[in-house]
């Protein structure tokens, strides 16, 4: 069945990305993250042992809930079952809702809206856009399109194939605890650092495998594989993140453009390593080879993955 759960997850959200209104179980988890964090902080005054016992929760909640709601399906028929595991699988990926939320950005500044695309931008990236000109808009865009190559798509690929819907669902708790207090400032460093590190660790393998299929779809696409391998083993170290700059610095390479660079968050200066070389200008149609880049991408991860269970 995990070769039918990988492909079909895949295809729902090719097809029909995340419906408004439809019943999310990322949505709720963040809820659940947002109600634990207020108490937690509330009862216990040592924030690293209250962030610990926050990510002990999650995952005990989210692994037991998934577990129960597909026995229970189980229980009435195989179909239903089959039915909640394809519907988990499909609300952990994010490759639809990743080309439209990023699409709005690059459509904004297509039409000459500048304040519209920082406005776009602010909603799928943690920096301050308000004084961003269009060339850094551009760049935020394609390092965010990159690194969530890896956290929206092929981790949570990897993780389904691996262990089915309830470890793919456990995932994409790490992941969204890590988004929602995973931050080095003053208020999370202490309380976010369990879910951070855990994160870390879980994406160590699919970042790197993001890089590489990141570098493979160039060579389909005519672009430069050869540079994104390349830069991908010169730079990917520089970022602060031991994961991040895998797929952005592949992505670099791919486009021969440079990314990185220093970037304001929540008002603070951070001075980040640049990733690849500026032989090219930064412009629109690098967000569109960038958008190739991540459906070839994703396509061999899928076609991998059912190689590999056919094998198997």
């Amino acid at each position: 069945m995990s070769g039918l759960l990988l492909l079909g997850s895949f295809l729902l959200d090719l097809a029909l990305g995340d419906p408004r209104g439809w019943p999310h179980p990322i949505i709720w988890i963040g809820r659940l993250i947002t109600r634990l964090e207020l108490w937690l902080r509330a009862e216990i005054t040592d924030l690293r042992i209250a962030g610990t016992i926050l990510v002990l929760l999650v995952l005990a909640i989210t692994g037991m809930t998934a577990w129960g709601v597909l026995a229970c399906a189980a229980l009435w028929s195989a179909w239903l079952a089959l039915a909640v595991a394809l519907w988990i699988g499909w609300s952990c990926l994010a490759l639809k809702s990743l080309h439209r939320e990023s699409a709005e950005v690059i459509a904004a500044l297509e039409n000459n809206d500048l304040p519209g695309a920082r406005q776009a931008l602010s909603m799928i990236v943690g920096r301050e856009t308000s004084q961003l000109d269009e060339e850094a808009i551009l760049k935020a865009c394609l390092e965010t399109v990159a690194e969530n190559a890896s956290d929206g798509v092929i981790a949570p690929l990897f993780y389904l194939l691996l262990g089915g819907p309830i470890l793919a669902l456990l995932y994409k708790a790490v992941n969204t605890m890590d988004s929602m207090v995973g931050y080095k400032n003053e208020k999370y460093k202490n309380f976010g650092r369990s879910a951070a590190r855990l994160d870390d660790l879980l994406n160590l393998i699919p970042a790197r495998l993001t890089a590489a299929l990141i570098a493979v779809a160039a060579v389909l696409l005519g672009l430069n594989g050869a540079a994104a391998w390349r830069v991908m083993k010169r730079d990917a170290r520089k970022h602060a993140s031991p994961n991040a700059g895998w797929p952005e610095a592949a992505a670099a390479g791919a486009l021969g453009v440079q990314l990185g660079g220093p970037s304001d968050y929540f008002g603070t200066r951070v001075e980040k390593a640049t990733l690849g070389d500026a032989i090219e200008t930064l412009c629109v149609d690098h967000y569109h080879q960038m958008i190739r880049l991540l459906y070839v991408a994703s396509g061999l991860a899928v076609s991998g993955g059912l190689l590999l269970v056919w094998d198997l």
